[in-house]
């Protein structure tokens, strides 16, 4: 059994940075697809950024040039560096990961393991 788990959300002013941190537990795989999404209230869970074994990085349109993911192989932790933070970026951010290659679209579907979550609120 895999387990995922989230730290470094918080709150921000407009124009800050945060940097969040998923550790993942349990077996070593070859092929990992691992990504970031993000829900607010009343709408569905949508994607923020995506690695994989096979190809490099995705990102949303929404934060192309402002967040970075990247993943320490060895320490088995993924990242998620957000600069120049928005007010509309404010969400629950979830950290999720499986075992396999990505799809060509990875939506949340695809992944068996998620994390508890972690709140970023970003104030103007």
């Amino acid at each position: 059994e895999e387990h995922v788990v989230e730290s470094g959300g918080g709150s921000v002013q407009a124009g800050g940075s945060l940097r969040l941190s998923c550790t993942v537990s349990g077996s070593t795989y070859r092929n990992y697809c691992m990504g970031w999404f993000r829900q607010t209230p009343g709408k569905e869970r949508e994607g923020v950024a995506i690695i994989g074994s096979v190809y490099s990085t995705r990102y949303a349109d929404s934060v192309k040039g402002r967040f970075t993911i990247s993943l320490d192989n060895a320490k088995s932790i993924l990242y998620l560096q957000m600069d120049k933070l928005q007010p509309e970026d404010t969400a629950m951010y979830y950290c999720a990961a499986d075992f396999s290659v990505c799809p060509f679209i990875a939506t949340p579907a695809h992944f068996p393991y998620w994390g508890q979550g972690t709140q970023v609120t970003v104030s103007s």
